[in-house]
């Protein structure tokens, strides 16, 4: 049996799997919606009729003809216009419609590792949820274990730029003795998550870890320990924690991954984003900087590209925050402006919000920073970034005690960021002005062990310890600073401005700082 790609512009139409993806991004779309794109592109370009076409998407039922009408009608708009402004599906008066863009049909057989591997990498990361494993020695807690897998399946989905095979594909294998691998070439994923649940007296524990495929070695691992009373409230839990961690995980090894496979000399909108995160999580100035020109040829290459705007967007705002810009405010206005050309190609999609959010916030517009983080986690209540940039939203506003629980959240859903030391200096600020300022110094500790070399963690630390008296350990922090390299600007710059109370208190906790007597 061949599997079947259709390949037109920048989508990619996969028959055996009934995805559609655009530049390696899955695109939410319905079942009937891909079989009456099947029939189309399959017809190389020859009409089909209105009955051939109910027939592909609602066999052995009867349907009124406007049921399709509407299903052409969400299909154009997901596919936009061509080059020349003609639309992808034409209508012939009468008969049915036509599939007008050129199609370039590729095949393969379904049986051969190299065509499945390829395959999943073109449709972008997917991953497949094994059933969890009882380890609780009780059959009778089975149903524990499948409810939590069968929600962290429903949590992963929502991440829509990753494949995620559905609950009765994966639980097939509860119960068969088979590795990940094997399992990924039978499904055609790149990532299994698999793990267990332990259940004993008032305790339980569950302990996953994700899989690649490709070189059989774990990428990602946790524990949860919990009172397992409140079952529904703790699947919950545990399906957006996985959710959230996992999810930035896929992303920082796919881009990678990505760069590593990247063949020479065929340069797509795909490739120029991989490789421009690959970049973007190395945190340093330079591969900002290199990472912005190739995301902004990804948006010359395609406009209408949502990931390659949300990415330019978040690199705009990244550089402000750093303070590795050298024109702020231009910067700030193309963040802007692709943030919000990512809305309008998928308003659905939360890192477009995220986009928004995060250039509104160091633009000053808190008020519409705050709608677009709300919008985010709306959207996906596991999506981490959109907590934390909720609550940078809130705290640069003058909200100090409406940023906690937001960005304690997000950094709980994800805790392996490597760019994480800013989220929890902001969160340490926000405990300072709310009067902790043991919490303060936590935060600031945690800040300064992802990035040492940080100076708006060390002031933090020196105002926390300041106000706990630690005044010996304040002067060190001030020593420490002397020695730093200090930017124009950091992330903190907003909130400085913005709040000149907030701005007052903090250097007066530095001045007792740097005149305080060693211990």
């Amino acid at each position: 049996m061949l599997e079947q790609r259709f390949v037109f512009g920048p989508f990619t139409l996969d028959a055996a799997r009934g995805t559609l993806a655009r530049d390696g991004v899955p695109l939410a779309i319905g079942h009937r919606a891909v079989s009456l794109l099947q029939a189309l592109v399959g017809a190389n370009g020859q009409v089909v009729t209105k009955e051939q076409l109910i027939d592909a998407a609602w066999p052995r039922a009867v349907v009124e003809e406007s049921n399709l009408s509407v299903q052409i009608a969400a299909l154009r708009k997901l596919l936009g216009t061509a080059s020349d402004g003609s639309e992808a599906i034409a209508t012939v008066a009468r008969v049915g419609y036509r599939f007008c863009l050129p199609v370039k049909v590729q095949s393969g057989a379904s049986g051969a590792d190299s065509d499945r591997n390829s395959a999943a990498a073109d449709a972008g990361p997917s991953i497949a949820v094994l059933p969890l494993v009882n380890l609780s020695g009780d059959a009778k807690q089975e149903y524990f274990a499948d409810g939590v897998t069968e929600d962290i399946i429903m949590a992963l989905s929502r991440f829509r730029w990753f494949r995620v095979i559905g609950r009765s594909t994966s639980f097939a294998f509860k119960g068969v003795a088979a590795g990940a691998k094997e399992v990924a070439d039978k499904l055609g994923v790149r990532y299994v998550l698999e793990g267990s649940v332990r259940k004993s007296g008032s305790r339980a524990r569950i302990a996953v870890q994700l899989v690649d495929a490709a070189t059989q070695g774990q990428s990602w691992g946790e524990r949860y320990d919990f009172d397992p009373r409140d079952v529904l409230s703790v699947q919950d839990t545990i399906a957006e924690q996985v959710a959230g961690a996992i999810e930035p995980e896929l992303l920082r090894m796919e881009s990678a991954a990505a760069v590593a496979r990247r063949p020479a000399g065929d340069v797509t909108v795909q490739d120029l984003v991989h490789r421009g995160t690959w970049l973007f999580h190395r945190v340093d100035r330079a591969g900002h900087l290199q990472a912005r020109e190739l995301f902004r040829q990804a948006c010359r290459l395609d406009p209408g590209s949502g990931h390659a705007q949300f990415w330019l967007a978040r690199m705009s705002a990244g550089l402000v925050a750093y303070g590795w810009t050298e024109t702020e405010s231009a910067d700030l206005r193309e963040g802007m402006e692709a943030a919000v050309k990512a809305i309008h190609a998928d308003e659905k999609n939360p890192y477009a919000h995220y986009a928004l959010a995060i250039t509104s916030v160091f633009a000053a517009a808190f008020e519409q920073a705050v709608r677009a983080a709300s919008r985010a986690v709306e959207l996906a209540p596991g999506f981490a970034l959109g907590h934390l940039v909720l609550g940078m939203a809130r705290l640069y506003s003058g909200d100090a005690a409406g940023a906690l629980s937001p960005l304690e959240r997000g950094l709980r859903l994800n805790r392996f960021d490597p760019q994480n030391f800013v989220w929890y200096n902001t969160l340490a600020h926000a405990y300072l002005f709310c009067g902790d300022a043991g919490r303060a110094w936590e935060c600031a500790q945690r800040a300064q062990e992802i990035r040492p070399d940080w100076a708006p963690a060390v002031e933090s630390a020196a105002c926390a310890l300041v106000l706990l008296g630690r005044r010996g350990e304040a002067r060190r922090c001030i020593e420490q600073l002397a020695a730093m390299a200090r930017p124009a600007s950091d992330a903190l710059s907003p909130l400085r401005r913005n709040n000149p109370r907030w701005e007052r208190d903090t250097r007066q906790w530095l001045r007792e700082a740097a005149s305080a007597g060693r211990d």
